[in-house]
Parts: structure tokens; sequence; C-alpha cells
């Protein structure tokens, strides 16, 4: 069994890394491993933080650990579920699922090809697993030898290349990282290999001083500046509101600029993400798989979503979501305020599942042509529209048309501004397309034939008026 005793701490020289960099965008901050951030800053206020977030819009999510390597399968049994969840949905006993960890030697990691891939698709901000709920930490971790480099023969700190890769290409990275921990002692470790989450850990509270708590500082002060620490597995018994608050303000004292997901906190409803409480712990929501219906005027929130059914890699797992579908919903997100985090979970080699790097590079080719009509968008100021979706920048509308209307005249409902402009973004010419009124707040738009894309469209109304 892996030894999971504290290592003896050492101690970095302290750099202000907020002074030094001077900088608000982390592509152009130095890389400087083992500084200290500056703790003496005030939090920013919630809007200077988000600001970035709100630009972005599109992200990768990347779950991948040690789960990777049995790919969904188990003692020749293929394992129901998502595939990062196979220790506790094949009730492995925690020294077999140990053994894992010397297996994993995945040589074909490439920090660069993963940011190509991310950036290449539009993406803005990376958001990978420093530790799932299994406990294994993928970077150099002081605190335990439970981690990539002290438990692998692969002994590279696979989130260090990340970060380096993230700011040479001007992407954000971020972390997930869970708040339960099947693997520790003082957490949910001795439940195992029959975990519940009902359980109590009279340790707890020392696994979150002296465990948690530390691998958190890790993380930002060795491959910060962070976009977002991303927290999950806050619904253990042991984990309160108070220590979710507690949380959320020691983040923030170690980077006055992070932002951190609801998830900190209690006070989320499930897997509609958004929480419940009047005073919720966190900087935005986080629906799961799906889309809220009309989105959440005033809220902000984050749509994660699998490309398959699965967030880490399983093998047999080839219900792929189309491209289309990807981009419509990517639009749909959009027209209602919230970012699009899209989920990869690469194989054990190191390698994002040839289908992902497929559907992500279409989806590039879009943003390239129509991202002006995503990237830092607001919500759609009109109500439904039958044929597809709408985006808003000050003075312009977006209208992202799905279903291409077979008269060549595209009916746009509950819009009384004075249109000084439409076309289609795609057309570099911005030929005039004709508009007329049809009645007090209709507008009709006389389009081409024929769709110039079928799977979305975007024509872009210049206005006057708010």
């Amino acid at each position: 069994m892996i030894n999971n005793t504290n290592k003896k701490r050492f101690v970095v020289l302290a750099v202000l890394m907020m002074a030094v960099c001077g900088l608000s965008s982390i592509a152009e901050c130095s890389e400087s491993s083992g500084s200290e951030i500056d703790t003496k800053s005030k939090p920013l206020a919630k809007q200077e933080r988000m600001k970035w977030w709100h630009e972005a819009r599109f992200g990768m999510f990347i779950h991948w650990g040690l789960y990777a390597i049995p790919a969904g399968e188990w003692k020749g049994k293929k394992i129901p579920g998502i595939g990062e969840w196979i220790m506790d949905r094949a009730h492995i006993p925690i020294p077999d699922y140990e053994q894992l960890a010397g297996q994993f030697n995945p040589v074909k990691f490439d920090a660069e090809q993963w940011v190509q891939i991310a950036k290449n698709a539009g993406m803005k901000y990376i958001v990978i697993t420093s530790k799932h709920h299994d406990g294994f930490c993928m970077w150099d971790s002081k605190v335990t030898n439970y981690d990539i480099i002290d438990a692998t023969p692969f002994k590279r700190d696979v989130l260090k290349e990340l970060s380096r890769a993230c700011r040479e290409n001007g992407l954000r990275l971020c972390f997930y990282h869970s708040i339960m921990d099947w693997h520790h002692p003082d957490a949910q470790g001795p439940y195992y290999p029959n975990y519940d989450a009902q359980n109590s850990n009279p340790n707890f509270t020392r696994y979150v001083e002296n465990y948690l708590k530390p691998q958190i500082k890790e993380l930002i002060k060795n491959y910060g500046p962070l976009g977002v620490m991303w927290f999950d597995g806050e619904w253990v018994k042991d984990w309160t509101e108070p220590m979710g608050r507690d949380m959320y303000n020691y983040v923030l004292g170690l980077q006055p600029d992070i932002i951190i997901n609801n998830r900190v906190g209690k006070g989320r409803k499930g897997l509609e993400g958004f929480s419940d409480s009047k005073e919720p712990v966190g900087d935005f929501g986080t629906p799961e798989q799906r889309i809220p219906a009309k989105g959440l005027p005033g809220v902000d929130w984050e749509s994660c979503m699998t490309m398959n059914d699965t967030w880490g890699y399983k093998s047999y797992d080839d219900k792929w979501k189309s491209t289309e579908d990807l981009l419509r919903k990517l639009a749909d997100i959009a027209s209602k305020g919230g970012n699009f985090l899209l989920n990869v979970g690469p194989t054990a080699e190191g390698l994002i599942p040839e289908p992902s790097v497929e559907r992500l590079a279409e989806i590039g080719q879009w943003l390239k042509v129509n991202g002006e009509s995503i990237y830092g968008t607001t919500a759609s100021p009109l109500d439904e529209v039958p044929w597809g979706r709408c985006t808003a920048k000050p003075g312009k509308i977006y209208l992202h048309v799905f279903d291409w209307p077979t008269d060549a005249k595209l009916e746009v409902p509950g819009l009384e501004n004075t249109i000084t402009k439409a076309y289609l973004l795609a057309d570099k010419e911005k030929t005039i397309l004709t508009v007329t009124r049809k009645g007090e707040d209709n507008l009709v738009v006389t389009v081409p034939p024929e769709a110039p894309d079928k799977i979305n469209t975007v024509i872009v109304l210049e206005i006057k008026e708010k």
C-alpha cells in the first residue's frame, strides 16, 4: 500500500505574484514555480473578477486520472455509470485501486497538443481535475505521496506542463478539485469499499485543515495565477456551509482575482446547479448535463457537459453528440447568458479521443467565422424565436438561425428598434439584407434562398436604441 502520510514540507522564496506580473492576463505572466501569492491584496469586486469569464463563454473540461486505466471495466466486467466513479461503482478496495498508480504512464501526453486542441476549438480556458473523488493527485503535492510524481512511473507534473502551455497560448488554466476524498483516512477513506455520503468522519476537520487547504494553497501558489477554482464533492455530510464560506474566503486570500464556483458551498440544488440559499457561496452556478430552460437573469452560470455519456474515459462509450448538437448547445447557452464547459476524457496513454478532437476542430472552424456572436455577448433581449436563438452586444443583435425559412423571409418577433444594417456575419463584404416592418414590433429579414451554414447561420442586426 502506498504511504499517504505527510511529507516534510519545504519553504519557498516568497514572490508577490500579482505585483511582479502586474498584468490582467495570465498569458502575459511569466512562470513562477513555487512563488507566493499576494495575500495582502483585497479581493477584487466580483464584476472585475468575472470580466474575462463573461468574455470567454466557452471552455474545456478535462477529467483525467487513474480511472482512465480501467476505462470502464474491472476484472473483466463492464461497470455501469461514469468512468471516473469506477472506484465507487465497482466497490474497489483502496489497496486494489492504489495499484493503478503503478501502471499510470501516459507517455503520449503532450500539454502543448492539448492546449492547441482547445485553442483551435475556440475555447478560452481549461478546467482540469487536479484531484477527483478517488483522491489521486495529478501534481507534485508535498503533503502526500499519492500523486503523479511519487506514485507513478511517469514522474512528470502534468499540471505544471499545462500551466506553461496555457500561459504561452493565452488560455486561462483552472482546476477542478474534489472536497470529498475516498482515499484519505480522515475523509471518506475508512468507509471504502462501501462509501456512503451520509457517513461522518470525526477527523474530517483535521482533513480540511491539514490536507485539503494545504493542497489548495499548493495549486494556487505553484501553478497560478488561476482563472477558476472549480470545487465538487461538497455533498458529503461533514462539509458544512460555514466550511464552504471559509474556503471561499481562504481561496480569495491566496489569489484576489480568482473565480470560485458555487460547489464550494452546500446550497446548490443537485444537477440543476443553482444555489437555493439567500446568500449563496460562490461566484457562478453549475448546471450539469443540462441547459436551463430560461436561463437565470442576473445570475452567472456555466453548463458543464460531456461529449458522450461519461466524464472520465470509457473505452466502449461511443454515444457521441454530433457537432451540430454541440454547436447549437453553445448558441443556446450563450443566448441565455451562460458559459459552456465542454468535457474531454483523455486515455491512459494521454490522448484526447479522436471523436472529441474531430468535433472540437469543427466547432473551432465555425467560431473562426462566427465567434463575434458568442464571445462577450449577453443573453437574448427577445422572447423565444421559432427558428433558433439570439445573442446581443451593445448596438448589435445576432440571430442564430437553425431552421432556415423556406420562403427566404425570416420573421423576428418583438423587436421595436430601428435597424440600421442587416447582413450575414460570415459575409466579409457585409452585403445588406433587406429589412421590412411587420406590425409595430415584428421585423422581416429577406435572406438567401438557402442557408449558408446548415447548422447555424448568423445574421447581424445593427440597431440604434437599446
